[in-house]
């Protein structure tokens, strides 16, 4: 498998707001290709909408960012086809009813049909089949994964890996399509501290064959690109440019995480329902005087023509959402048939 040239990461005044307020704001970034970046900072803060954001899958709502030579938010599609999503829990989860061999299989047929040049479809079976087999075997190897170590070999279902494993089996996944930044989420959940040294030490070798990697974690290692979300320890305000420290150390940056857009979200919604509190009820009229009321206004405007809610034109969202599950279903089907054995 070639090493791709990594995409730079910058960054400025890059945030992001939602309902509730702001996920995270004023982060900025200038890391160079083939960096290992590592997102610190406590659950809740926004890390994984910066994950999401700066790869392309989630629209900034203020300031702008560069991943390799596109800027977002305008070249957000270009942005996803030069980065891949590695264990992301939510959002690409593995199949658990799969064994590997057929979770590698799809991600390769994956990345035929929608990543490869078109040209490679020209080409015959047999050497399609020999060209998914050499990347899935690279990729494998780039990620430390040996199926032979497996209970069952290449036959095990994903259900039945550990932890480690299937965190190796998402990267193999992901660098089917050579990417230039590679993404994962929660790094070092449910990792005992030998396995976090394993995880940083693959993602260093990643890293050193010229991928960009962009690590969300708890805890991140010292020669890494450091950027945290979050309010700092102090308490003090984030900052809201970057921060250079003593010499050889990375360069650190403060965004405002997502305890202070959920405390903003409360407000907005209490500010709402106070403006939707019913009004007084008036004074019941009395009825006679109701009556000759109505009978006036009848009299002077005729029948009441009755009118149709339109709000039902909209149709229901899971009409929309079936196609997909199909193609991937016989996406699935088609990679068993053609792929063949890894």
């Amino acid at each position: 498998m070639d090493s791709p040239h990594g995409a730079a990461v910058k960054a400025e005044h890059f945030g992001l707001k939602g309902p509730r307020g702001w996920a995270f704001r004023g982060i900025g970034l200038d890391a160079a290709p083939g960096s290992l970046i590592a997102v610190e900072g406590p659950s809740g803060s926004g890390r994984t909408c910066l994950l999401l954001a700066l790869t392309g899958r989630m629209k900034p709502t203020e300031g702008h960012a560069e991943i390799g030579r596109h800027r977002l938010p305008k070249k957000m599609a270009a942005v996803r086809r030069i980065a891949a999503l590695g264990p992301v829990p939510g959002v690409n989860d593995l199949d658990q009813s799969l064994t590997v061999a057929e979770q590698l299989r799809e991600g390769a047929l994956l990345q035929r049909h929608y990543g490869a040049p078109i040209r490679s479809l020209l080409r015959s079976r047999s050497e399609r089949r020999a060209t998914a087999a050499a990347r899935i075997a690279a990729a494998l190897d780039a990620a430390g994964l040996d199926l032979a170590t497996l209970p069952k070999g290449e036959r095990t279902t994903v259900r039945d890996l550990e932890r480690l494993e299937s965190v190796r089996l998402s990267v193999a996944i992901a660098l089917l399509g050579s990417p230039q930044l590679l993404a994962l989420d929660d790094l070092d959940i449910k990792l005992s501290d030998t396995e976090r040294t394993e995880v940083w030490a693959l993602l260093r070798s990643i890293a050193a064959r010229g991928t960009t990697v962009l690590a969300v974690c708890s805890e991140a290692p010292a020669d890494a690109v450091l950027l945290r979300t979050g309010p700092q320890e102090d308490g003090a305000a984030p900052e809201t440019k970057p921060s250079t420290g003593a010499a050889g150390t990375p360069k650190i940056t403060w965004g405002t995480g997502a305890k202070e857009g959920a405390a903003a979200g409360r407000d907005a919604d209490a500010d709402a329902k106070a403006e939707t509190k019913p009004a007084p009820k008036a004074e019941a009229e009395p009825e006679a005087k109701k009556d000759s009321a109505a009978k006036k206004k009848a009299a002077e405007t005729g029948p009441a023509i009755a009118t149709e809610n339109d709000a039902d034109d909209t149709g229901n969202a899971d009409d929309t959402g079936n196609d997909d599950n199909d193609d991937d279903t016989k996406g699935a089907d088609d990679a068993l048939a053609e792929a063949g054995r890894a």
